[in-house]
């Protein structure tokens, strides 16, 4: 089993909140989309945060991100994993963030999509710096995580006040 790599993250200059997924999954990396199996309920709460109904066009979904100023991306750069399964993840290296809150620093909220990211980058990275920047974690829209729906929208509806938060600013 060789090293899995993750994508780039999606981001503006003008991006003010960023979400961390840990690792993209076997379905996400084969067809190099963050959340791509559609058995994941991510694209869906975003969308439903905002009262519009998912697009299934990838390039739509990310632009539609990145103009409600919402960054994507993953904790893990690399790791070993077999299958999707975040209790899988052996190796892990994880991205550069100290880097990106320098160069986008109007990024002032940190959601973690699940315990694997938040977990990871408290171990790793930890949350002294920026010191501008909130960190909370939520409930995994993976497949896997078996909280309702309405229950994941529900807690996932701070996104929406973070933004706004962001802009009042």
């Amino acid at each position: 089993m060789g090293l899995l790599r993750s994508f780039p993250p999606i981001v503006e200059a003008h991006s003010r909140v960023l979400i961390l997924g840990s690792m993209p999954g076997v379905e996400s990396l084969r067809l190099q989309q963050y959340y791509a199996n559609p058995r994941n309920q991510f694209w869906k709460i975003i969308f439903a945060l905002f009262d519009l109904e998912p697009v299934a066009d990838y390039e739509e979904r990310t632009h539609f991100l990145r103009s409600q100023g919402i960054a994507l991306w993953d904790v893990i750069a690399m790791c070993s994993r077999e299958g999707s399964l975040d209790s899988k993840i052996r190796e892990e290296q994880v991205n550069d963030f100290g880097s990106l809150f320098k160069k986008y620093p109007y990024i002032t909220a940190v959601m973690f999509n699940g315990g694997k990211a938040y977990e990871t980058y408290k171990k790793w990275i930890g949350f002294s710096a920026p010191t501008n920047v909130t960190f909370h974690k939520l409930t995994s829209t993976s497949p896997a995580n078996t909280k309702k729906y309405a229950e994941k929208l529900s807690e996932w509806f701070m996104l929406r006040n973070l933004l706004e938060a962001a802009t009042d600013r």
